[in-house]
């Protein structure tokens, strides 16, 4: 393993919801709690570098769960609202990433506090992704589970894979409610799990004032903009898949090592990167870089800290 920089900062680290509910998998309490385990050896390794970190972590296939319960149980006790439930996902599993990693340092010996802030993401009212249901959450639907939700009136649609998901609304995140306080724990030197699932989203109304929303925001741009609000130097977003690739799904597919902004965009502008998954990764990498920050990556979990030595990954920066 190549050695990282020698002075650490500070580093806003972006888990995805199937890290720790991986598809075609059964998505017990324990096996998530496993997966979660599994998924946090580089956090334990940058806390142990000295740098100050907040973790983001997606809630797809969780939050579709709960919908799914909620449908379930509709006869017998009050179905919760899609914002309620992402509130609800932040709060469970920041839990379980809480625990996991306060087990994992003490095992290594790292004096750190950890905690978790459930936050609220302010968004637009107007924001056209609230009336038209595109981003997919919970797993892959085989066909009976399709044609059910379409006889609820739930919008399916296909994900990046190709696979039939439940679509949501997603209106953009603009920033994040609580981020003072987020950035007066990270200053400290707490570990802070937050903007779980991109945190529920809310809006400024003239006479509730905050007011929450029925929809999900992706996490990936949540993420950048708490990169951003805590002037971080580094964007990690840990997925599913290793690299940035032009071509991908095809005979010719690369790994793109290192993109500059401008890259990045043009990518994005030939439909390089599917909409659903990898784009939004892109999006909010050059979004974070061209907001100030010194670079991000995105790299499969396991390759996290070879990524940030530059071996692994894709490495966005501002320019060559």
């Amino acid at each position: 393993m190549a050695p990282m920089e020698p002075t650490p900062g500070t580093i806003v680290v972006a888990l995805g919801g199937n890290a720790v509910a991986p598809p075609k998998e059964r998505a017990t309490i324990a096996n998530q709690f496993r997966h979660t385990r599994e998924s946090l050896a580089p956090v334990v390794e940058l806390a142990r570098r000295g740098w100050r970190i907040a973790v983001v972590h997606g809630n797809g296939p969780q939050v579709g769960d709960e919908l799914l319960r909620n449908e379930i149980a509709h006869d017998g006790v009050e179905p919760l609202p899609l914002g309620v439930l992402v509130a609800a996902t932040a709060g469970w599993m920041g839990y379980m990433i809480q625990q996991s990693l306060q087990n994992a340092l003490k095992r290594a010996n790292v004096q750190r506090g950890v905690v978790t802030v459930v936050t609220q993401t302010l968004c637009d009212a107007a924001d056209p992704g609230l009336r038209h249901p595109a981003k997919p959450i919970g797993h892959a639907l085989d066909e009976g589970q399709r044609r059910r939700l379409e006889r609820l009136g739930v919008t399916v649609g296909r994900d990046g894979g190709g696979h039939w998901r439940r679509m949501a609304p997603s209106p953009r995140p603009i920033a994040i409610v609580e981020r003072d306080v987020v950035r007066t724990l990270v200053r400290e030197g707490q570990l802070v799990i937050t903007c779980g699932g991109g945190g529920p989203p809310v809006y400024n109304d003239a006479a509730l004032l905050v007011e929450g929303v029925d929809a999900v925001v992706d996490k990936d741009w949540v993420a950048a903009i708490l990169g951003r609000e805590l002037c971080a130097d580094v964007l990690l977003i840990l997925t599913d898949v290793d690299a940035v690739y032009r071509g991908w799904g095809t005979p010719s597919a690369e790994p793109i090592r290192r993109l500059t902004v401008a890259d990045a965009e043009r990518l994005i502008d030939e439909g390089e990167v599917a909409v659903g998954s990898m784009r939004p990764k892109v999006e909010a990498a050059a979004e974070f870089v061209r907001a100030g920050g010194r670079r991000a990556v995105i790299a499969e979990l396991g390759q996290g800290l070879d990524a940030l030595a530059g071996v692994a990954g894709t490495t966005v920066v501002g320019s060559v």
